[in-house]
C-alpha cells in the first residue's frame, strides 16, 4: 500500500494523474470527497468492485454509488428525464448522492442486483480533476469498515483497514477533512422523490429545488 499526501485546496496534476492511473489498472484507493472519505475503483471492473465489498465486510446486497464526471457521464449510466436533468444541473455538484434506474451497462455487483444506481458529483477539486481524466464512473462508499463508523480523518481510517493494508493500492492523503455528515440520498425514482438519508443538504433546500425542477407541485 502506498501512502500519497495531497493539497486538497491545490491538488498536484502528476499526482492526480498517478491516482487515475491506479484506477484505470483496476486498482483499490482511499481518496478524500467534500464529505468523508471514500474508498473506489473503476465502477465497471467486477473483480475490482468485488474487492471492495471484500475490503470492507460489505454485504453484497448492499449497493454501492458512484461518482460520475459530469451530466453526460450521469445520462451514460442511468435513466432521466427532462425534469430529472433539470433537477440534476441545480443540485450538482454537491454533498448529495442521487438514486436513479441504471442502464445495463452497469454491472449487477455493483448494485446488489437492484435495479437502481446511486450517483454524486462531490463539489471538491480533487474528485473533480481525477474525473477528468477517467471515462467511467468511481465507485465511492465510505472508507470505513462494515458496521464501524465512517471518517473524514485518514488516521481513523487507515486504523480501520489495519487487517486490510495489503488490498489498498494507494492511499490518498488529505489529512482531516472538514467536518462533515455522509451525503443526503435523494431517491427519484418513486412518483414522488424520497429522502432515504438526511444528511447535508436538507429537506427544505431540496424541496424547494425539487418544485423549481417540476418534480413535485
Amino acid at each position: 500500500m502506498k501512502i500519497l499526501k495531497i493539497n486538497p485546496d491545490n491538488p498536484e496534476k502528476e499526482k492526480v494523474d498517478a491516482v487515475a492511473d491506479i484506477i484505470k489498472k483496476g486498482g483499490i484507493v482511499v481518496y478524500p470527497t467534500d464529505t468523508v472519505y471514500g474508498l473506489g475503483t473503476d465502477a465497471f471492473n467486477e473483480r475490482a468492485v468485488e474487492k471492495i465489498f471484500q475490503i470492507k465486510g460489505r454485504d453484497f446486497r448492499k449497493p454501492l454509488s458512484v461518482i460520475a464526471k459530469d451530466l453526460k457521464m450521469i445520462e451514460n449510466i442511468a435513466v432521466i428525464n427532462e425534469k430529472i436533468q433539470k433537477f440534476l444541473k441545480i443540485i450538482l455538484p454537491g454533498r448529495i448522492t442521487l438514486v436513479l434506474y441504471k442502464k445495463s451497462i452497469v454491472p449487477d455487483i455493483l448494485t446488489g442486483g437492484s435495479s437502481k444506481i446511486g450517483i454524486r458529483i462531490p463539489n471538491y477539486k480533487f474528485t473533480q480533476f481525477l474525473m477528468q481524466r477517467l471515462n467511467f464512473p468511481l465507485v465511492t462508499t465510505s472508507a470505513n469498515v462494515s458496521t464501524r463508523p465512517v471518517s473524514g480523518d485518514i488516521r481513523d481510517v487507515l486504523d480501520q483497514f489495519k487487517k486490510e493494508r495489503d488490498k489498498l493500492d494507494l492511499v490518498v492523503d488529505a489529512g482531516r477533512l472538514p467536518k462533515s455528515q455522509p451525503s443526503t440520498v435523494l431517491d427519484l425514482t418513486f412518483s414522488e422523490p424520497k429522502i432515504l438519508r438526511v444528511g447535508p443538504v436538507k429537506k427544505d433546500e431540496l424541496w424547494s429545488i425539487l418544485k423549481k425542477a417540476g418534480l413535485i407541485s
